[in-house]
């Protein structure tokens, strides 16, 4: 998968995340984005290390939004202690 393909999927996670864990977050839609875009990244990397995906074959749309989810919950608690 190619990278502007990752960074295309990881934007619409983003946003499908922000569906999943509705709330006030600490930055907005553009964060949110953001840790989707990240989200399939560590989705596709830790699907290669486990070996899940084959070479060149990225993470699935399900398998990005658990890796936004989980970004985005430790974001908000990290965003969260700081604010108090």
């Amino acid at each position: 998968m190619s990278i502007l393909l990752t960074i295309v999927i990881g934007a619409i996670v983003g946003a499908l995340a922000k569906l999943v864990m509705p709330g006030k977050d600490p930055g907005g839609v553009i964060i949110t984005i953001l840790l989707g875009i990240a989200g399939s990244f560590v989705a596709g990397m830790l699907g290669h290390a486990v070996g899940w995906y084959e070479a060149g074959e990225g993470p699935g749309i399900i398998a990005s939004i658990l890796g936004a989810v989980i970004l985005l919950a430790i974001y908000r608690a990290v965003a969260g202690r700081r604010s108090l």
